[in-house]
């Protein structure tokens, strides 16, 4: 991509109508635009970081058996009314209209209802079983308070995913290697160091379900983290009997903000009665499936790398969710060789499948470097004089600001890593 060609722009200065430190760094450098409180729409390079922070979930979700379909926004209130979810005092973030024959619809807030009555088409037999399945799909929530930027919206996409198995015993088994699978993708989306799985309310399912709450001031949530055993307490079930359950002392327990990434949940067998989701087992005997529900929210996890990886100049992706990997800066566009050597190692990179941002625009060096601070890049190459003078590359590590010159296959070792 040439800087030139794309057709947003930065801003010299972040909005002052956002409280949240991602909401005005990602409008500041054109990745989202705010179209109203809670409500954004993503740009090509927020795009660009939001379908990696997808792919990774996508492949972890693949890993483990997981089948992708897509559901739809629009809701049948029937199905909703089988299990007492339609009542504004069970969801109170309902966004309800009404069709032109005046028939009441509502837009999903999340699906366990929706899936588990498709289920019933497909599971007749314990030989249907298990079944798990995800999708990635627009949720809408009609918050009362939209503050924290793109981690808390009223229109956002959500990975849902819902196992059904035969029993308690096999859900267990696969809640389990869901749980691994998420630190997987906390990992490779940089954050994995700073994720715990937290033991939070189970509501009616169960005595506990997992959220993975990630450090942050920004957050929202207080946990106690027990750092040796990697695991951590929401202040909501922060009581002694828990701590003894667990075996967890309080004098071990630090203190912390944090950003709920996601979380698991035990759903039991509560709405495959609602929606007469049964199975013949092995004896022909009549029973009803055991659910879990399992949901990431890709903008929120892109919001709170944002609200971790920054500093006072701007963003600092990690490699495996940046827009671009590298971020060529060309200094003087007047300049013939600069530009044509610019535009060979452009050309080079890009015929190696470097996925490479071109700053090619005729603006100011300074204005140049500043954009490229911002944007968070995580590898800078400077195309001046330096260049021209020695054949050495100047290249800047945009999570340290380290600067240093090197020769083009340096640069590529670095690169293709």
């Amino acid at each position: 991509m040439r800087q030139s060609q794309l057709f947003t722009k930065t801003r010299k200065e972040a909005p002052k109508d956002e409280a949240s430190k991602n909401a005005r760094l990602l409008i500041q450098a054109g990745f989202i635009e705010k179209v109203m409180a809670g409500v954004y729409s993503y740009l090509p390079l927020g795009l660009r970081v939001l379908n990696k922070v997808e792919n990774i979930i996508r492949e972890e979700m693949n890993s483990i058996g997981g089948q992708e379909l897509f559901l739809t926004s629009l809701q049948d209130p029937e199905i909703w009314q089988r299990s007492g979810r339609w009542d504004d005092e069970a969801i109170d973030v309902w966004f309800k209209t009404k069709l032109a024959n005046d028939s009441e619809i509502g837009l999903a807030t999340t699906h366990e209802e929706p899936i588990a009555k498709l289920m019933v088409e497909h599971i007749r037999s314990y030989k249907d079983l298990p079944v798990y399945a995800y999708q990635f799909q627009t949720k809408f929530r009609n918050e009362l308070r939209a503050k924290s930027g793109i981690m808390r919206g009223r229109e956002f996409k959500m990975k849902d995913l819902y196992s059904f198995n035969k029993n308690e015993e096999n859900f267990r088994e696969f809640y389990e290697e869901c749980a691994q699978a998420y630190a997987r993708i906390f990992s490779r989306v940089g954050v994995g160091d700073k994720t715990y799985r937290t033991f939070a309310s189970g509501g009616s399912f169960s005595k506990f379900s997992d959220e993975f709450q990630t450090i942050s001031d920004a957050g929202e949530d207080i946990i106690y983290i027990d750092k040796d055993k990697n695991i951590a307490v929401n202040e909501e079930v922060y009581e002694d009997s828990v701590l003894e359950e667990l075996d967890l002392k309080k004098e071990n327990l630090v203190k912390e903000k944090a950003i709920e990434v996601g979380n698991i949940f035990p759903l039991g067998t509560k709405y495959a009665e609602a929606m007469d989701l049964f199975y013949n087992d092995e004896s022909g005997e009549k029973r009803p499936v055991t659910m879990g529900s399992y949901g990431i929210g890709p903008g929120r996890l892109v919001g709170a790398v944002v609200e971790i990886f920054s500093d006072e100049k701007g963003m600092v992706w990690p490699d495996s969710i940046a827009p671009f990997k590298a971020h060529i800066i060309l200094v003087d566009t007047e300049n013939k060789e600069q530009s044509r050597a610019a535009n060979q190692i452009y050309k080079e990179l890009t015929n190696k499948n470097i996925e490479v941002l071109f700053d090619d625009r005729n603006i100011s060096a300074g204005e140049k470097f500043a954009d490229s601070d911002l944007i968070g890049i995580p590898h800078r190459i400077t195309i001046g004089k330096k260049f021209l003078e020695s054949d050495l590359i100047e290249y800047t590590e945009r999570a340290t600001g380290g600067s240093r010159e090197m020769t083009e296959e340096e640069l590529l070792s670095i690169l293709v890593n």
